[in-house]
């Protein structure tokens, strides 16, 4: 178990930011859902030991978060979506002292902040002011000092935000070869839904500090009843004339078909349209829901 809360509360005041919360997570690729205010934030901080809850027990990785918060902080790695770079401070450096406040001696700090500098791909700007480095370059710096101890869970807020296209892609290719080639277990908190599939294969939304859903993406993404994507050896835009004649909703979505039968109705009456038109299926399988409609599905119902 990566980690689990019984029946956590948090309050700021009269604000409650974690509402008797009862979870138990898998070891794996994690995603944290959940709108603004909804107590994401104040989850991360607890799982660090970085505040005190008011009522509840938990544990992380397998050590208890009320009373073990050294030895589970020298266990994860952690970056922030705040700005947290030291001006003045040459990027070696400011990984080399992440290190050192996990108790790495300063030989060994230096050793693994070029290894992890360059796996990140900034080796050519390690003795570079970190002022100077671009908001992706700020990003894969922060990932490094989070991974500079190797550590057994590495904790991602917002990890893509205001970051180009191809800065994002770095950031979500390092973070799926953390997970998937390295071992890492991974709590990826971010508003960027398709950024969570990418990655993760385990989800969990929150909302006014309790649990909304939690499970596998691929259980959670439901098929949707009479609802099937479709593709042709032929034009789309003409197949899809001949399915709307036949009584179907039929959309092109770029190389795809969306196709909605009648009511009571089998994909046999896809084939049977393409027969007659002379047309070939390259492709057909029932339609499931996004992440995205799973997340708004999960908020109607809180």
């Amino acid at each position: 178990m990566l980690f689990q809360f019984s029946n956590v509360t948090k309050k700021y005041g009269s604000i409650t930011a974690l509402n008797d919360l009862t979870l138990s997570v898998p070891i794996g690729a994690i995603g944290l859902l959940g709108p603004n205010g909804s107590g994401k934030t104040t989850m991360i901080r607890t799982l660090l030991g970085l505040i005190p809850v008011d009522a509840g027990t938990g544990q992380v990785l397998g050590k208890d978060f009320r009373r073990q918060q050294l030895e589970i902080r020298r266990e994860i790695g952690f970056a922030p979506e705040d700005e947290c770079l030291f001006p003045h401070t040459v990027g070696v450096d400011f990984v080399a002292y992440a290190g050192e406040l996990v108790g790495m001696s300063r030989i060994d700090a230096l050793q693994r902040a070029h290894e992890t500098l360059d796996y990140v791909g900034l080796g050519e700007a390690r003795y570079r002011k970190v002022e100077s480095y671009s908001t992706g370059m700020k990003q894969r710096l922060k990932l490094a000092s989070a991974i500079v101890h190797d550590p057994k869970m590495l904790i991602l807020d917002e990890p893509t935000n205001g970051m180009d296209p191809d800065g994002r892609q770095e950031i979500l290719e390092l973070a799926r070869d953390l997970t998937r080639n390295k071992g890492m277990s991974l709590l990826f908190s971010s508003h960027l839904l398709p950024d969570v599939e990418t990655v993760c294969n385990h989800v969990i939304v929150i909302a006014a500090g309790k649990l909304l859903a939690q499970g596998e993406i691929a259980d959670l993404k439901q098929v949707h009843s009479q609802s099937y994507e479709v593709r042709v050896k032929g034009e789309l835009a003409p197949f899809a004339e001949r399915l709307r004649s036949c009584g179907c909703v039929a959309e092109v979505a770029t190389d795809v078909l969306k196709v909605l039968v009648p009511l009571g109705a089998t994909p046999q009456l896809i084939w049977r349209a393409a027969a007659e038109a002379g047309e070939q299926i390259r492709h057909l399988k029932p339609q499931r829901s996004t992440l995205e409609e799973v997340f708004l599905s999960s908020l109607e119902r809180a």
